[in-house]
């Protein structure tokens, strides 16, 4: 097998060592699913993104967690394969917008990158918004969550919402509720299944910054536990809350990963789908022999 081209970069991220690392696999059309899972394992981050040939698409991206689960929806795992081929000039000088079309799972999606100064942007659509029902009774999710069921909102209700992956989105208090849940594994694996969701979202918004929602990703489900900045799910927060008539100017930022030591800031617009934009910093860039 010939030598690939693999790294990280930081997605979300404002300067090195912030944001959300992902691993990226250049070529990997070689690569067995085997040896993806086993990769991702090797490179134990959230997420390990592998770019393939497509015949559909101008690239087929294959995202797997350490734990070897996959992935799907365009989120960091996706954004961080384009910010990575766009960085190593493998799409061009980006002098202009550009769009190029990624097939992911059955999806094949846009988005559309830019040189600005020194660094490559990208803003990718994701899919259009669907809402699942609503929790009935919160008192399970609270008691999942370590919290109190009072510390839970009720405006807009929690409910699992879909962008390409359906997560529980719930809203708590204040940013000190967010950072305050300490959940427990089994409870929440509970709670997320007869939901029928993948991860849990919280959030919560300072009345000093209500443009800014203050959030926290858990996701069991895959063996994710915490994530410093989900694309995946602050697509759904934005489309979910525009619906509610919640984000002015149909734009929203989240800050996520600060409880962690990464904080990431994703940004949101809000047409028919949501868009998610953001830019990353490449931080290791080398060769992979098996």
């Amino acid at each position: 097998m010939p030598e690939l081209i693999a790294g990280l970069i930081d997605v979300f991220a404002d300067e090195p060592l912030t944001g959300n690392p992902l691993a990226v696999v250049q070529a990997a059309d070689e690569l067995s699913e085997e040896q993806m899972r086993q990769l991702a394992g090797e490179f134990n981050q959230a997420e390990t993104t592998f770019i393939l040939e497509s015949t559909r698409a101008d690239r087929k991206l294959r995202s797997f967690t350490a734990s070897g689960a996959e992935i799907f929806g365009a989120g960091h795992n996706a954004l961080g394969a384009w910010l990575w081929l766009g960085e190593h000039g493998d799409l061009g000088p980006l002098t202009t917008p550009q769009t190029f079309y990624q097939e992911i799972g059955t999806d094949v999606l846009p988005i559309e990158l830019e040189k600005i100064g020194a660094r490559v942007h990208g803003r990718m659509r994701q899919a259009p918004l669907r809402l699942l029902d609503p929790l009935g009774n919160v008192d399970p999710l609270a008691k999942a969550l370590g919290l109190d069921p009072c510390e839970i909102l009720s405006q807009p209700t929690p409910r699992p919402v879909y962008t390409g992956v359906a997560h529980l989105l719930v809203r708590v208090v204040n940013p000190k509720t967010v950072d305050k849940a300490n959940p427990a594994a089994k409870e929440l694996l509970d709670v997320l299944k007869a939901a029928g969701a993948e991860g849990c979202y919280i959030y919560a918004f300072d009345a000093n910054r209500p443009q800014t929602a203050y959030a926290r990703f858990f996701n069991p489900t895959v063996g994710l536990w915490e994530d410093a900045a989900t694309g995946t799910a602050a697509g759904p927060l934005a489309a979910y809350l525009a619906s509610e008539g919640l984000v002015a100017n149909n734009e929203l930022a989240i800050e996520q990963g600060t409880k962690m030591g990464r904080r990431s800031i994703l940004r949101i617009r809000v047409n028919l789908e949501p868009e998610l934009s953001g830019t990353g910093i490449v931080v290791l860039r080398g060769v992979l022999r098996l």
